[in-house]
């Protein structure tokens, strides 16, 4: 006779009730949502400051995550807080013009008229994005040296913007991050093209 094998008890299966793997579904959800919003906050487009490039109430996706990592460059379309301002005020989108130690200036046309013409370091910068010439009266003969934490921001609509040449420059701390996506409304969506360009 052979014999016979000794039985152990079976480990239970202790499975989880539907309701526990909704709970846990939706915890999961709200912080991957938690956490896209904090790397990838969404921007609601209010006014006419940055005509053509967006419209008002498009809606656009903002990488924190750039700026963490590097400084913003010359071409940038960064979303930022308004210096002086606290809580419950809107951020402000406008376009990076100048960096860290720049010298930015309105300089009188050549040829003799009242219109001015942007320079930095004291080359005159071709701006493809801008809505129209800036008047005289928006875009006064004037000139302003960055420091080294300083940024120049101006709409790309010059003369339907409040930006740097009113309220001066904007550190980096008060910049929330950079323009990446258009998603709203959806026949306008796009990924926005990132125009660079160089000063000496």
């Amino acid at each position: 006779m052979s014999a016979m094998m000794p039985s152990y008890p079976r480990p239970s299966l202790h499975t989880r009730s539907v309701l526990q793997e909704v709970i846990e579904t939706i915890l999961f959800i709200v912080v991957v949502y938690v956490l896209v919003e904090i790397a990838a906050p969404r921007f609601l487009v209010d006014g006419p400051s940055m005509q053509p490039t967006f419209w008002d109430n498009q809606r656009l996706i903002i990488s924190r995550i750039h700026y963490m990592v590097s400084d913003p460059q010359r071409g940038d379309i960064v979303v930022f807080n308004k210096p002086g301002t606290g809580i419950g005020y809107s951020p402000l989108i406008k376009r990076a013009v100048g960096v860290p130690g720049d010298t930015i200036e309105f300089r009188q046309v050549a040829d003799g008229s009242s219109s001015t013409e942007l320079y930095i370091n004291n080359q005159k910068v071709v701006e493809p994005y801008i809505n129209e010439p800036c008047n005289p009266n928006r875009c006064q003969v004037a000139a302003w040296v960055l420091g080294p934490d300083e940024y120049f921001l101006m709409g790309d609509n010059r003369n339907h913007s409040s930006d740097s040449r009113e309220f001066d420059q904007i550190k980096k701390k008060d910049i929330i991050g950079e323009a990446l996506i258009r998603y709203w409304p959806p026949p306008d969506w796009a990924l926005l093209k990132q125009i660079r360009y160089t000063a000496p």
